[in-house]
């Protein structure tokens, strides 16, 4: 209750701009949310194998990839409200065309332009947020923006699978029921763009080099644009072989129950909410841990304590283990990533900020893209169980990497 009341109060003390991007972030998250839970097993319902499921995903990463460096450029030196306003139209009509479209060129086409589309969402809400609340501010509405997209989604996965099983329930054919679902999420979606409409451009600048005052207090900062450029292609390498791990089973996680435990839609959309839910808390969590033994300690130590939970689910047979596991898994490892997020635009100048963002985005997406087809081959090659055993497996020895490097990057850096 005392933290709902300090964030009450944060609220009603936050800019106008941040007040309506939260907005327009809970329609965004919710329709997003409705649509990705269920869409891969609306194109399973069509008729369509694993490897089209995997394409899919494959192509739409892809996409998403080679557009987060232009959007990143873009969003240094155009209005972000702006391109975020496009960003958030062309998703919601997309998405409502991606449900009705039946045809499989079709589905990849769509998947395509959507990954262009979902770019400018990710690639530009961390930076516009930078633009408008303090630096001291950052790390906290940084994890509660987190913890809100995640609440969201919740709202959105776990409202979509239970209200397909009511259509079900009432006659509805099942792949009716999640066309019905799919539709609702392009709506919400499309609504998202109101709130940003009505957002005033922000005035702070980006191009002037940080103050001395800034540079002290942020050693990794340099004051050579060489130094940040290196920082960030240092931490894209690291969030390339995270991308790689998380390609190989988030994307597939909903495919993951519903085919080794024959788990209900609803079922299904309840074990991925709970999943968010756990994330939440865990992300409020992180600015405390973070205050005590530093921001990069607390991200190896988030992802390093998923590992065990992450073998564990890819391994069990049981689905009340694979359902714990998944949530302490799910929580830890999304945990880290407002204090990466603000890690990074901690430590490059304001003019660097879109594009920092947009490295790592890059280089994560670059590694879960070109997943699908990997992922679809070792489950259809080795069956339900041995496949996503496997799969889970090589997920776990990327993480570990990638939380070693993150920890020798760092190591005797003072504050960290």
């Amino acid at each position: 209750m005392r933290f709902a009341a300090a964030t009450l109060a944060d609220w009603r003390g936050w800019p106008r701009n941040v007040r309506l991007f939260f907005l327009a972030n809970l329609l965004y998250q919710f329709g997003t949310g409705l649509f990705s839970v269920l869409y891969n097993l609306y194109v399973q319902k069509l008729g369509y194998a694993d490897s089209t499921i995997g394409s899919v995903v494959s192509v739409q990463s892809l996409a998403t990839a080679l557009c987060f460096l232009p959007i990143g450029l873009l969003g240094d030196r155009m209005s972000r409200r702006r391109l975020l306003v496009i960003g958030t139209l062309g998703s919601g009509i997309l998405l409502i065309g991606r449900s009705l479209i039946e045809a499989e060129s079709s589905l990849l086409a769509l998947a395509v332009v959507t990954g262009l589309f979902a770019t400018v969402f990710q690639v530009l809400a961390i930076p516009f947020l930078a633009d408008n609340v303090a630096k001291s501010e950052r790390l906290r509405v940084f994890s509660i923006y987190s913890a809100f997209v995640l609440a969201s989604q919740v709202a959105g996965s776990l409202s979509g699978g239970v209200v397909s099983d009511l259509l079900q329930y009432a006659g509805v054919s099942e792949l009716h029921s999640l066309r019905f679902v799919l539709l609702a999420g392009g709506v919400a979606t499309l609504f998202a763009f109101l709130p940003l409409l009505t957002m005033k451009d922000s005035n702070a600048p980006r191009a002037a080099a940080p103050s001395e005052a800034v540079r002290e207090a942020t050693p990794l900062l340099s004051e050579r644009n060489s130094g940040d450029l290196g920082f960030i292609l240092k931490f894209a390498a690291v969030q390339l072989l995270i991308g790689i791990g998380s390609g190989l089973v988030v994307p597939y996680l909903n495919l993951y129950f519903t085919n080794r435990f024959a788990v209900s839609l609803s079922g299904m959309s309840l074990l991925l909410a709970l999943g968010q839910v756990m994330t939440i808390v865990s992300m409020l969590i992180g600015p405390t841990l973070a205050r005590r033994i530093g921001q990069v300690k607390a991200i190896v130590v988030f992802q390093t304590l998923s590992l065990p939970f992450l073998l564990l689910t890819g391994f069990t047979n049981l689905l009340a283990v694979a359902s714990i596991s998944f949530l302490f898994r799910q929580a830890l490892m999304n945990a880290a990533n407002p204090l990466v997020s603000a890690t990074i635009m901690d430590r490059v100048a304001p003019s660097r900020q879109s594009l920092a963002n947009s490295c790592m985005q890059t280089a994560f997406m670059l590694g879960w893209a070109t997943m699908g087809p990997v992922q679809a081959y070792i489950v259809t090659a080795h069956g339900y169980y041995w496949g996503y055993a496997m799969t889970f497996s090589i997920t776990g020895a990327l993480y570990v990497t990638a939380s070693m490097l993150i920890f020798l990057m760092f190591r005797g850096r003072r504050g960290e």
